[in-house]
């Protein structure tokens, strides 16, 4: 369900108000025959029927504010149904003793969120329904739901359609500001681009890593306090969390937006503190938290390569899947011998021809799939099939319970490895500056406003 939340790109991704009045009334009572208090019926002359058919919807529960923010409300139920979010996000439930910390991150964020649309508002920058509806859908048809299904699914895991739109509304909002006040003020030069490329062909070899990065920022007060916050979301992290989820929720740089993706880098391109930490990690690993200039990052290296050097990994595969599936229940002293004869044939299979051959043979299920990158295979399968040729199936995988599968290689074109163009390195020099005074633009934001705790 994570995936459901990806939207897309540049250095961004979060007000209700309500009151409750209870009433009381004293009953008024008298006496039976037998001297017993009876309970006389105040609501006779409604002629109220006795099953009565409910319509609509229920009305919310309603909770004091949290804070006020230059005269919008954020409740404690925004909150909530953020967090419920934000564990949706992440594939599972916020761990108890770790909620009030979010907590209090979420309302940072709901914070920002709302000094960014009402800064959006103020440049006459109209987000429309129809906008939300169009990334309700596109989020909904990432999971194969319909909108209502999604929005049942949220509520059932204590969150709200109401809290996701507010949050494609503040991306949104917030990505036209930057358009419209920042971009527009930005500007790369001619030497600039060139003197990359120039660097570019200089490192050839060099290692290059493709980074995600969570930035939390600080001031020299609030430091100490960022840091830990920090080390709360490091350590969901290491216990499972899915890291572009909380790049998402609490990163304030505007990749948040692409959970936190900054693409492929070389050290040298980022500040030295994050240039240290990337040289000593691997793919797969995620930094201790980093202080930085304005405040605090924590970096997830997904991949590596060379650059401009070719890497068996960048092939392009042409694949034919052969399964066979176990019925529930059938005991591995059945389905072993099984799978060792599968597993002999497919060393045998003669190529992509002999795969229907195969499936045939076992029962099995064929799919074939071309335009296949090597890069996005699991990295067992990555290893198994760098030194593979045309027509070899790999050792068989999976599972009784989800099934046994090879891959046989029926194609596989080599990708050479040229330098980025001209207009991809303006394009990232350009990302870079914008992110850069959109950072200082919130900041400013932020001191300007008028915000109420209760």
């Amino acid at each position: 369900m994570a995936a459901v939340f990806r939207l897309n790109s540049t250095r961004v991704w979060l007000l209700a108000a309500g009151a409750a009045v209870a009433a009381s009334s004293a009953i008024a009572q008298q006496t039976d025959k037998a001297g017993q208090p009876t309970r006389s019926d105040t609501t006779q002359a409604l002629r109220l029927p006795q099953n009565p058919q409910v319509f609509g919807n229920a009305m919310p529960s309603v909770v004091k504010a949290t804070a006020i923010v230059n005269g919008d409300v954020i409740t404690q139920t925004d909150v909530e149904q953020r967090l419920a979010l934000l564990a949706i996000a992440n594939g599972g439930k916020i761990p108890e003793g770790e909620a009030d910390a979010l907590r209090q991150q979420v309302l940072r964020n709901l914070i920002d969120e709302t000094l960014q649309i009402q800064a959006a508002k103020a440049e006459k920058i109209d987000v429309k329904s129809s906008d939300i509806d169009n990334t309700v859908k596109r989020v909904a048809g990432n999971v194969k739901q319909s909108p209502e299904q999604l929005e049942a699914f949220l509520k059932s895991n204590g969150s709200s359609i109401r809290s996701l739109r507010r949050q494609i509304e503040g991306e949104i909002a917030w990505q036209r500001l930057q358009r419209q006040k920042i971009e527009s003020g930005v500007s790369v030069g001619d030497d600039e681009v060139k003197a990359v490329l120039g660097k570019l062909t200089a490192s050839k070899g060099a290692e290059e890593y493709r980074v995600g990065e969570i930035f939390l920022s600080a001031t020299p007060d609030t430091q100490a306090q960022t840091l830990a916050n920090a080390n709360k979301i490091l350590e969901q992290l290491r216990n499972g969390a899915s890291f572009a989820g909380y790049a998402r929720q609490y990163s304030e740089a505007s990749t948040a937006a692409v959970g936190g993706d900054l693409g492929w880098v070389r050290p040298e391109q980022l500040p030295a503190p994050l240039a240290t930490a990337l040289r000593s990690m691997g793919p797969g690993t995620v930094s201790n938290p980093i202080p930085v200039q304005g405040g605090v990052s924590i970096l997830a290296v997904q991949d590596t390569r060379k650059i401009l050097t070719r890497d068996p990994r960048d092939a392009v595969l042409s694949l034919k899947q052969v399964s066979i599936n176990f019925p529930k229940g059938t005991s591995r002293q059945v389905a072993e011998p099984i799978v060792a004869r599968f597993s002999e044939a497919s060393r045998t299979v003669g190529g992509c021809g002999g795969a229907d051959k195969l499936a045939t043979e076992f029962h099995g299920e064929i799919v074939q799939q071309d335009g296949v990158k090597m890069r996005d295979l699991p990295p067992a399968l990555q290893q198994m099939m760098m030194a593979m040729q045309v027509g070899q199936a790999t050792q068989p995988f999976g599972s009784l319970e989800e099934g046994v599968r090879t891959l046989v290689i029926c194609g596989r074109d080599e990708v050479d490895p040229t330098a980025p163009s001209y207009d991809e390195i303006y394009s990232q020099l350009n990302e870079e500056r914008i992110n850069s005074r959109a950072r200082r633009y919130l900041r400013d934001l932020r001191r300007d406003a008028v915000i109420e705790f209760r």
